[in-house]
């Protein structure tokens, strides 16, 4: 294979008559047309809201929420509120567009979609020929991937990875997972409307705008709920909050071991909660007895009279006092020590499974469509591909990445859906060149234009939520519901629904069996009707509600079963210490910034959701561009003024964009912090491309958690320079 050329894709460089850009042309005011509403399930996050499109004379009107819906409560926030730009935004993929070579330089030509698939079906092939079927993968993130998973398991590959896993909620899920015998779910098990006591440690719930948990924070502080905010920086949860820790970086675990200390040594812990359910309470005392408050203050910063004032805090509202798990935890490379520790503080609190802690969840028992099951793997791929992490329960993506390098590399083909690598995984775009070179086919299904089309072969542009059938959203709550997510309009230019190309390539693979459907419509529609429901209810409710079959909390004084190797909540991991890892968490202090050096904290903003959501025309207008939050004392120190515009240079001499700067107390004078997501340099995405910085290509100091595999992106400084 040539070294493929990296392409940035440019409207007017692939522009054909049916492809040029349209803007959103002017309408009138709705009001007097005829008005039709169908449902739907939000696509911007994973949170997943159910809600309603109306549009009038076939014209997007707005979107507003299902008041059915246990995810949303009948709100959207502002970003599914603006899903409406994702229908509208003129730089979306409109054909299928394929890679050439033309006098030694390499470039994206519009193709027929018979075209695309029988070149994507004739690679596959000769990969299956040449080097085993097992050797295709997919990276994806969303719940479109599905179909594409079911294509490559239907061929004879399980190799599949979502970025969601080792780059964002990994280490958390490993951590409840070894603590409980289950990780926390997606949406999240809080039960905070019922909360007395919450404890936010590096989650930024109201910046995050996860609908569901901004909703049941507000109800539990509208309650009187005591907040308790960990954070270098004075977050909107943190000026809600009874208690602001403005916590050292990457000393978390100090403060959560000098809280177990305090709880244990106080008698404050929950006695019966963990002499009923858990193991190893013994050798948690024993671990924790030199991390007292004392020990904390030289490593938090955090003065000791703080810290057990927190912790007697949250003792006097147990059970109904919670230490919130975060969702993005992939920090300093211990996160998986980390999470374990906000699971056994939790424990201690006897917060899991009791009402103001973490509710049982439960979903629908909605049977599969009767198709073949795609064949089991016959081949261990793990053990290939990410032998240094069997713990890990799901693919790592950069490992499918570095897996994909090279003459011998396992993997030979590649499937990308709807994730944009170069800003999702850290440090990886000369890796992934090197992928690209090395592959023997690169396919990314996208609806835009982003950095990720820029290293495929071929690029297919799937239609957007708003314009297709997915699965039904059947996501574990307080209550089971099902939820429909139906086409509002019809796929704009030539593109199409993920199920479609899926189902198009297994034609052309000899694997038409596992999709028997001709429409997924057809699916949905016999799902439905063996829980009760049909296509055609769901398309005027779009949620529906089913009965609990199971308590939500534990019963006073039950006995219960956890799914650990003792069957008991395990604060000392008998699976941690068989694998040769701590069986405790272990607080490691973190890497100092060099000299002139802040420590890089990044994050994010309700308007968008990371880098997906920059180029809609709506959400930009709420924010074109991040700024960097910078101290008054570190802006005096270097003469800058608010709403200058700098750069940022990291440790290994990576240097941003330029970036506007906001001066304000509310961050350390030892940290500055960026919202993540911009600083695109993909020319098709021209609301957004070159506007503002992009913390993902200053993050080049990674730390691997040995456990997890994930991948800790905060160890990373920066210096401050001129425009």
């Amino acid at each position: 294979m040539n070294r493929r050329e990296f392409i940035k894709i440019s409207g007017l460089g692939v522009a054909t008559p049916s492809m040029l850009l349209s803007g959103c042309a002017p309408r009138p005011l709705p009001g007097d047309g005829k008005v039709a509403v169908s449902p739907t399930v939000c696509d911007i996050c994973f949170w997943k809201c159910a809600g309603m499109v109306h549009s009038e004379d076939g014209e997007p009107w707005k979107i507003t929420g299902n008041p059915d819906d246990p995810h949303s409560m009948g709100r959207l926030c502002t970003r599914g509120s603006g899903g409406l730009g994702a229908y509208e935004d003129r730089d979306r993929l409109k054909q299928p567009l394929m890679r050439v070579g033309r006098n030694g330089k390499d470039s994206f030509e519009p193709v027929s979609w018979e075209e695309a698939l029988d070149f994507i079906a004739t690679r596959m092939r000769a990969i299956g020929e040449r080097h085993g079927r097992d050797r295709v993968a997919l990276l994806s993130h969303g719940s479109g991937g599905k179909h594409f998973e079911r294509l490559l398991k239907a061929y004879g590959s399980h190799v599949y990875a979502h970025p969601s896993y080792a780059q964002c909620r990994g280490p958390r899920e490993v951590a409840f997972a070894l603590t409980y015998g289950e990780g926390v779910g997606s949406p999240d098990r809080t039960d905070m409307q019922h909360s007395r006591c919450i404890v936010l440690i590096g989650s930024h719930i109201g910046e995050n705008l996860h609908n569901g948990q901004v909703q049941t924070l507000t109800q539990a502080l509208d309650q009187g709920a005591s907040l308790i905010t960990v954070d270098p920086r004075f977050s909107v949860a943190a000026g809600k909050s009874d208690h602001w820790l403005p916590i050292r970086p990457g000393t978390d675990i100090a403060l959560l071991l000098a809280w177990m200390n305090v709880l244990i040594n106080e008698d404050l812990y929950d006695k019966d909660y963990i002499q009923r359910y858990a193991t190893g309470f013994e050798q948690l005392r024993d671990h924790v007895q030199p991390f007292s408050p004392e020990w904390a203050y030289l490593e938090t910063g955090l003065e000791p009279g703080l810290i057990r004032e927190t912790a007697r805090t949250m003792a006097s509202h147990a059970p109904a006092s919670m230490v919130h798990p975060g969702r993005h935890t992939t920090w300093y490379g211990d996160d998986t020590q980390r999470g374990r520790a906000i699971a056994i503080l939790n424990a201690l609190l006897g917060s899991w499974g009791r009402k103001g802690g973490f509710y049982i969840q439960e979903k629908v028992d909605l049977p599969a469509y009767p198709a073949p099951k795609p064949p089991k793997a016959k081949s261990d791929w793990k053990a290939r591909v990410q032998a240094d992490f069997p713990l890990a329960p799901s693919g790592l993506s950069q490992a499918v990445i570095e897996a994909a390098i090279g003459p011998d590399a396992y993997v030979k083909g590649l499937f990308v859906y709807a994730t944009n690598l170069p800003l999702t995984v850290p440090n990886i775009r000369d890796r992934l060149q090197q992928a690209a070179d090395s592959l023997e086919l690169l396919v990314v299904v996208e609806t835009q234009p982003a950095e990720i089309t820029g290293y495929a072969d071929v690029i297919l542009p799937e239609c957007t939520y708003l314009e297709r059938y997915d699965d039904l959203r059947n996501a574990p709550e307080r209550v089971p519901s099902l939820a429909l997510r139906s086409p509002a309009f019809e796929p704009r230019d030539q593109t199409k629904p993920g199920w479609w190309m899926a189902k198009a390539l297994a034609q052309r693979l000899g694997l038409e069996e596992y999709f028997p459907w001709k429409d997924y419509a057809e699916v949905l529609d016999w799902q439905l009707q063996q829980v009760g429901s049909s296509l055609e209810e769901m398309q005027r409710i779009g949620v529906k509600m089913y009965p609990r079959k199971t308590p939500m909390y534990f019963s006073e004084g039950e006995e219960r079963r956890f799914k650990t190797p003792s069957g008991r909540i395990e604060l000392y991991s008998s699976l941690l210490s068989e694998a040769g890892y701590d069986p405790l968490p272990r607080y490691t202090p973190p890497q100092e910034p060099p000299a002139d050096h802040y420590y890089l904290i990044y994050g994010r903003a309700p308007a968008h959701t990371f880098g997906r959501t920059t180029n809609n025309p709506v959400l930009f207008e709420l924010m074109p561009e991040n700024n960097v939050w910078i101290n008054p004392r570190a802006a005096a120190e270097h003469g800058i003024s608010n709403g200058d515009y700098i750069r940022l240079r990291n440790q290994d001499g990576v240097t941003s964009n330029r970036i506007r700067v906001r001066v304000t107390e509310r961050v350390a004078p030892n940290a500055v912090f960026m919202v993540h997501g911009f600083g695109h340099d993909a020319k098709g995405m021209r609301l957004t491309h070159g506007v503002g910085a992009d913390d993902a290509a200053l993050i080049t100091n990674v730390k691997i958690d040995p456990i997890a595999g994930s991948t800790g992106m905060r160890a990373n400084f920066v210096r401050l320079l001129e425009a």
